[in-house]
């Protein structure tokens, strides 16, 4: 059991990381690191199309993720 969350665990994490890594950039250098967090906060930009798809894939796999690194500690 301990063997099978744990290669859950690897699977999951390597495609977290490919799913962000496809992810578009949200902001423009410095300037938008600074404007970019505000706007993305109160929900002015929204997501369309295929990152709409990847912020949601994103979210599964990240709630995945903790639930498989608590399950692999416990058991």
């Amino acid at each position: 059991m301990h063997a099978l969350l744990l290669t859950l665990l690897v699977i999951v994490s390597l495609a977290l990381i490919v799913v962000v890594l496809l992810q578009s950039g949200k902001s423009a250098g410095l300037s938008g690191a600074i404007s970019g967090g505000a706007e993305q906060l109160f929900g002015k930009q929204k997501a369309r199309g295929m990152d709409l798809v990847l912020h949601r894939i994103t979210i599964v796999l990240a709630v995945l993720f903790f639930i498989l690194a608590i399950a692999v500690t416990k058991l």
